[in-house]
Order: C-alpha cells, then structure tokens, then sequence
C-alpha cells in the first residue's frame, strides 16, 4: 500500500533553494526541472517501498540519495515525511544536527 507524503516546512524551503541555485547558476531552468523529476521519482519509490532507504541511527529516519543530495525522510504509522534535502558535499556534522 502506498502510503503518503508529507513535506517538513524546512524540507519546502530545501527544495526551493536548490532548485533556485541550480536556476540562478546555470541560467536556464533545465536542470532544475532535470533535478525536480528525479526527486519526483525518488518520492514515488519511497511512496510504494518507504524502507528502500539507507537506516540511519535514529529510529524511522531513512536517507534515499538523488545525484549530490539526500532525501532525509521519517517513516510514520500511515505517512512517510521529508524532513530535508541536504547537499551531500556539505560538512557531515551539520546534517547531524538538523535531523535531531
């Protein structure tokens, strides 16, 4: 059964940076829209099998790579919620913190 997604208000604003750096970088929208089909897709893999992410060591808490980054997520009794997608070339302590 596909269970449903739910997006953590700093996960939102992950998302929208990212896709806004890779726009402002690049200046054309086709990466960013390249990059947003991707998490799409990751999130309807999560969506239909939620435990094919790495574990982490916090309980119900699993990372699904997408290219550089991670999409930290939280398995629930009947939703699966996106926490953040950290760029994985960031200090690894950092990521720590923002998921406690």
């Amino acid at each position: 059964m596909a269970m449903q997604i739910v997006w953590a208000l700093k996960a939102q604003s992950d998302r929208r940076n990212i896709l806004a750096y890779w726009k402002a970088r690049n200046k054309s929208v086709a990466y960013s829209k390249k990059l947003d089909t991707l998490i799409r897709e990751s999130l309807n893999l999560i969506r239909k099998y939620p435990c094919i992410g790495k574990p982490t060591n916090r309980k119900n808490i699993r990372i699904k790579i997408v290219r550089d980054y991670f999409l930290i997520y939280e398995i629930t009794n009947n939703e699966i919620v996106i926490l953040r997608i950290w760029d994985s070339r960031q200090y690894p302590k950092e990521l720590e913190r923002t998921i406690e």
